[in-house]
């Protein structure tokens, strides 16, 4: 007899977790609560309802939780220019803590004794929600199926189906895609299929979000962001809330082409991984981010803050969000956000999303110091010799006594 009386499954409707739910029922004979979150993938998430309710589920979760990914995972993270290995964003890594918080308060609201998820076990998801789960709830008990059961091909699954009498739209899979896939209001990604040989181009059909950069418009489109404490909070002089800013960024990207991406990443489990994504509102945010910055930030600060980032980003990829290292570095990311306010332009055209215009009244840009014209005095270029001199006095002393540089 199991001691779990109580589960709270992260639930997303489709077949996956659909077994879960009767497999959670036969296999440790307990009561399925399911938790569905929309945190902006493009679906649906109200049916879920009617098919755990056909499974018997009682305790049905479904929230509207945008506004709040946006808000408190995905600005956080932009604050800081998060980069996972010189390329990836970082959409599906950012998800995974609002899930495994939420999944740990539902838990504690409906006196669950496990929660349990659909990732399997060679990927980096299985990792995130777990240590989020041990981070906010230190002894609950985590079920992942995809290491315990035997249902290791879609076959399988689709015959458990048939047997259990669970309810499965055929017509759509048989029109499955052949790519796995992950959206959020921030990227989608697609992994499977050609895509495990890293020779092999993507195809153009694949594309979900963005046209490609050659069908996009001939004619370039201007958008000004306006940035407050490190945040976007208007675009075009409309002030929005985060979860709006990234879906209007998410519409312009992706009707200019912009935001695909192609990439092996290295995944926390030790295997390399070959996805393909697209983070069309991500990749305009980063660069007019780091625009702003640029006329706002202190030289050492922001140099410093650059040198911060790669570990950042590992902390976050590797679902180490809940922890006191990413507290810590997130408290320096965003001490450096007080003064990094303004208006960047951005022209939009062909898969590019250049920076063309950026101020503030926070800038550091000194026009009279910087300029190439008379600057009255502003600057006294004799003040240079000495200055490079005293720091050329380590490399003399060493050439002085024979020693070989280069």
């Amino acid at each position: 007899m199991s001691d779990v009386k109580k589960v709270v499954l992260a639930y997303s409707g489709g077949l996956d977790t659909s077994v879960i739910v009767k497999w959670l029922q036969e296999t440790y004979d307990c009561e399925v609560v399911t938790f569905t979150a929309d945190i902006g993938q493009g679906e649906e998430v109200e049916p879920a309802r009617a098919k755990a309710q056909a499974l018997g589920v009682k305790e049905i979760y479904i929230e509207d939780l945008r506004e709040e990914f946006v808000r408190d995972y995905v600005y956080p993270m932009f604050r800081a220019n998060t980069i996972y290995e010189g390329e990836y964003l970082l959409g599906t890594s950012i998800a995974r803590p609002l899930i495994a918080k939420r999944l740990i308060e539902i838990a504690n609201q409906t006196g669950a004794d496990a929660i349990s998820h659909g990732a399997t076990g060679k990927g980096n998801d299985q990792v995130r929600f777990e240590l989020g789960a041990y981070a906010l709830k230190p002894g609950v008990k985590v079920i992942a199926p995809w290491r315990e059961w035997d249902l290791t091909s879609r076959e399988k699954l689709m015959a458990y189906c048939q047997q259990h009498d669970i309810p499965v739209d055929f017509t759509s899979q048989k029109k499955k895609s052949p790519y796995s896939m992950d959206a959020n209001l921030l990227h989608i990604s697609y992994e499977g299929g050609i895509l495990e040989d890293p020779w092999a181009e993507a195809e153009e059909d694949m594309w979900r979000w963005s046209v490609s950069p050659e069908a996009a418009p001939d004619q370039p489109t201007y958008v000004e962001l306006t940035f407050a404490r490190g945040d976007i909070v208007a675009i075009d002089g409309e002030a929005l809330k985060p979860h709006e800013v990234l879906s209007k960024l998410n519409q312009l990207g992706g009707d200019n082409g912009i935001g695909r991406l192609d990439i092996v990443e290295n995944r926390y489990v030790g295997m390399k991984s070959r996805g393909c994504y697209e983070t069309p509102g991500g990749t305009i945010m980063l660069r007019a981010h780091r625009a702003i910055e640029s006329i706002t930030l202190d030289r050492e600060e922001a140099h410093l803050k650059d040198e911060l980032m790669p570990k950042y980003a590992e902390v976050i990829y590797n679902g180490y969000w809940w922890s006191p290292e990413r507290r810590m570095l997130q408290a320096a990311i965003d001490e450096t956000q007080a003064n990094v306010s303004g208006v960047v332009r951005m022209k939009l055209y062909k898969g590019s999303a250049t920076v063309v215009g950026r101020k503030s009244e926070q800038s550091l840009f000194d026009e009279s110091i910087a300029t190439f014209e008379d600057d009255a005095g502003a600057y006294d270029q004799k003040d240079a010799e000495g200055f490079i001199k005293l720091n050329a006095l380590r490399l003399r002393i060493a050439a002085g006594k024979g020693r070989q540089q280069g």
